[in-house]
């Protein structure tokens, strides 16, 4: 079916002024603008009182020279323009053009110089022009519309139009030129005051479009004569514009009988004043007529004084139309022009527009069982207008296929829901461009369950109105509805849904759990979801297109992840990839596209990252193991712990009221296995002197009873020095590393003055093991005394031993030192007499501390009995 768009024809020719899309930079040269590579010239409105010929290459094609201050065409204007086929010099002020004006142009083929001050149609001026197409020269001061015989050899001709304000009438020898002449378009226009028209004017004329521009309120029988003169053609469409321009037809004869020997398409009142004694005329005359389409736009619609409505049935019962058009109707009255809809009963499509009717009573519906497609858009309609409650809509518009109410008012989806609940064949619905979706008004909706296509794009929905929204719908558009989330029970439902429009909205996140099975198409761009991923649309088998851009994306591995496996497995088709595909997020990827971001393999593969990880730390424990192998650090650990626990239970002591005072001038380390030397050689002679040294030994000064570690502490802290017997026995005994270490302890941050080194044997300080490094670093860097193996050379020996003692103190030990019993409060001499009591005191003296060389030597630090 062939679809006329042209409302008028005047719009035509407004639509031929649009200059041609620039394909390249346009140069600024001069009064014009030159673009399309010098093929074309922009002079619109530039204030030229003359063609600016010498600034014009001659390289151009179309040159537009409207609403400009022409008064003239002279020879010269474009004879430097061989190739020009388009001319515009539409509103200028232009009175005369030469004959030859255009004799250098033949391949012109469209001319505009509509709207002039031309007196006389230029015939001799377009006479060259073999080639031209297009020709309007209407809206000139012409007094008359006669053509000269030369346009019957414009044989290429396809659209005229012509005419003035000035135009009295139309005579039978007008138009005989154009006889041979098949037109696509011809108008003409005369002054409102038409005051001649002989009947076969217009006899001539062969087009598919004719268009009359002319008023017959003074004349209203001449519209006979035309209507005759059309007989027995076909056209495509027939306007008339302004057919009453300045008052209402009141008169009895039948001005459009004519109309049923008139074979058209389409038929168009345009502008003008209508009464329903009129309209009635034309309508009576189109139920017998061929006409398929009718059109009433920008009409005066007033009642006539002398209508009375006798009750009587409507006089339009059988008026059969593809196509009705009642658009910007000035009053509302024209719907029920004789106080019934009967007229609206065999239309097919009828569609009201910008007539903001603000009621529709109840038989209205009734009487439109022919309607298939329904548009009342644009009505300004409130849910009270459109719906009545009072109304029984049972079996009313049983053809409706199409519903159209957008762009009013509306904001209850329950009262349209109502409304349309009984139109059993409906199948679209458009509540586009209204107020719906409110919570308030968006509950207990009954649908026609016949409802396969929903548009309700630029509402303001809430989440919990989609549960209010038909089910059985197969395409759902709500684009800019302000949706912030989206309702996955109403999709749960929807299982029909094949294609969903959610453009322009506010969602915030896509739910993971969204389940529609037969969706195939959905767009989601213009959103506020920064996440996406193949999960997000992992229940939605069916899916094939999906638009997505213009979200504020953050740049993740996840993302890339999606991206990468949609474009290749091509199970799904990104529609606006890559162009609307942009990073937010991180700030270092703001406004970087997509498809250029490639984040690291080792940032996205969480299977590598895992190898990594667990590698990595693997290599950190085995590398701590082997520091802790080289470096001993289980032994200073457990050292450590020793040292912790006996201050704490040093603490406690101390805080049970027994302090503790200095007690020795040295405390003795060695081996059980230098013990004989210890007892035989160097407590003699540091103890039996004139003035003895107060030694502490672990075989005779240890207080029973406490824990080892505790006496170890406890008598070097109570020591004024420390002697370590060196040897490979010490090296080995676990005791003795404790007793060295805490000793270490002790000088922490201070010299090693109060440690003396007394070396029995031999000793490479490299085989010595790795946590004696402070031992090693000692043996280095300070200096220690060795034992003479010659007998001669030990008295030398002793007596550097008692110069780094230094002089022995007469500080007395005291009772409460250590608690002790009197079998150990006094160091006992080994030559010293003992009575029977002291004897089986020093026997059990003697056997714990055979008990602790016993656990020295098997190295386990229990506590003593």
């Amino acid at each position: 079916m062939i679809r006329w768009l042209v409302i008028n024809f005047s719009a035509l020719l407004l639509g031929a002024l649009t200059s041609p899309t620039p394909s390249e930079t346009p140069t600024e040269d001069g009064p014009c603008r030159i673009y399309n590579s010098g093929r074309s010239a922009d002079c619109l409105g530039r204030q030229l009182d003359a063609v600016p010929w010498r600034h014009l290459p001659p390289t151009l094609e179309e040159v537009d020279l409207s609403s400009n201050g022409l008064r003239a065409v002279h020879t010269d204007d474009f004879a430097r323009l061989p190739k020009l086929r388009v001319l515009l010099l539409t509103f200028n002020n232009i009175s005369h053009i030469d004959d030859d004006a255009f004799r250098n142009n033949p391949l012109l083929e469209h001319l505009n110089i509509f709207n002039n001050s031309l007196q006389e149609i230029p015939a001799r001026a377009v006479t060259p022009l073999l080639n031209l197409t297009q020709l309007y020269m209407s809206n000139n001061l012409y007094t008359h519309a006669t053509l000269a015989d030369s346009f019957s050899k414009l044989v290429k001709l396809k659209v005229l139009s012509m005419g003035g304000s000035l135009v009295m009438g139309l005579k039978k020898q007008d138009f005989q030129p154009l006889k041979n002449i098949s037109l696509h378009g011809f108008q003409i226009k005369c002054s409102s005051k038409l005051s001649y028209y002989e009947h076969g004017s217009l006899e001539v004329i062969r087009t598919l479009d004719m268009g009359f521009d002319m008023a017959v309120d003074q004349q209203p029988t001449f519209l006979l004569n035309m209507l005759r003169d059309l007989a027995n053609k076909k056209f495509r469409i027939i306007q008339f514009r302004n057919l009453f321009e300045f008052m209402y037809y009141n008169g009895e004869v039948d001005i459009f009988q004519g109309l049923k020997d008139v074979t058209a398409y389409q038929l168009i009142f345009h502008r003008g004043k209508f009464n329903e004694n009129l309209l009635r005329m034309a309508l009576m005359n189109l139920q017998v007529a061929p006409i398929k389409r009718l059109r009433l736009q920008y009409i005066d619609f007033a009642r006539s004084p002398t209508f009375i409505d006798s009750g009587a049935g409507s006089s339009i019962t059988d008026l059969e139309l593809d196509q009705l058009d009642l658009w910007y109707i000035s009053n509302p009255d024209v719907l029920r022009f004789d106080w019934r809809f009967t007229w609206f009963n065999k239309i097919n499509n009828l569609s009201i527009q910008y007539v903001y009717f603000n009621s529709v009573p109840c038989d209205s519906w009734v009487e439109m069982r022919g309607v298939r497609f329904l548009d009342v858009s644009n009505n300004r309609l409130e849910n009270d207008f459109i719906f009545n409650q009072r109304c029984d809509y049972k079996g009313s518009m049983p053809n409706l296929h199409t519903f159209n109410v957008s762009r009013n008012k509306l904001s209850s989806l329950k009262d349209m829901s109502s409304l349309t609940r009984e139109f059993s064949s409906l199948q679209v619905l458009d509540l586009s461009n209204n107020e719906l979706g409110s919570a308030e008004s968006s509950r207990d909706c009954v649908w026609q369950e016949n409802i396969t296509k929903l548009i309700a794009h630029h509402n303001q929905f809430v989440s919990d109105a989609l549960r209010c929204l038909p089910t059985t719908v197969r395409y759902l558009d709500l684009s800019d509805c302000n949706l912030d989330q989206l309702d996955m029970v109403y999709f749960e439902q929807a299982a029909d849904l094949q294609e969903l429009l959610l453009s322009g909205n506010k969602i915030k996140f896509i739910p993971s759990k969204w389940e529609s099975p037969s969706l195939q198409s959905l767009a989601l761009d213009g959103n506020s979801f920064g996440l996406i991923s193949k999960e997000s649309f992992q229940h939605m088998p069916q899916l094939s297109r999906l638009r997505a851009g213009n979200n504020p994306y953050h740049c993740t591995c996840e993302l890339h992840a999606f991206v990468q496996d949609t474009i290749s497995q091509e199970q799904v088709n990104l529609t606006d990839w890559p162009w609307n595909y942009r990073c937010y997020h991180p700030e270092a990827f703001l406004d970087t596209a997509i498809s250029k971001y490639f984040p690291a393999r080792v940032a996205c593969d969480i299977r590598l990252v895992i190898i990594i990880s667990v590698a990595t730390t693997a290599a950190v424990i085995l590398i701590l193991m082997l520091i802790c192998y080289i470096f001993d650090l289980p032994w200073y650990t457990k050292a450590t712990y020793q040292i912790i626990r006996a201050k704490y239970r040093a603490h406690k002591e101390r805080a049970a009221g027994e302090p503790g005072t200095f007690t020795y001038h040295a405390f003795i380390s060695y081996s059980h296995s230098d013990a004989d030397w210890v007892r035989d050689q160097l407590l003699p002679c540091l103890e039996k002197n004139k003035n003895p040294y107060r030694l502490c030994i672990h075989e005779r000064d240890f207080m029973p009873g406490r824990w080892i570690i505790d006496n170890i502490i406890e008598n070097i802290e109570s020591s004024r020095k420390v002697i370590f017997v060196l040897s490979r026995h010490f090296v080995n005994s676990e005791w003795c590393n404790y007793e060295l270490y805490f000793a270490q302890q002790r000088a922490m941050g201070k010299t090693f003055s109060d440690v003396i080194l007394v070396v029995k044997e031999p000793i490479d300080p490299s085989s010595l093991p790795s946590k004696y490094c402070k031992l090693k670093k000692m043996l280095s860097t300070k200096t220690y005394l060795e034992w003479p193996q010659q007998v001669n050379q030990q008295a030398f020996f002793w007596e550097q031993l008692r110069s780094v003692l230094g002089k022995p103190t007469s500080t007395q030990r005291t009772q409460s030192v250590k608690s002790r019993t009197s079998s150990v409060s006094v160091i006992g001499l080994p030559n010293e007499d003992v009575g029977p009591e002291a004897a089986e005191d020093d026997a059990e003296e003697e056997a714990e501390f055979k008990l602790i060389d016993r656990i020295n030597e098997r190295e386990i630090p229990v506590m003593a009995l």
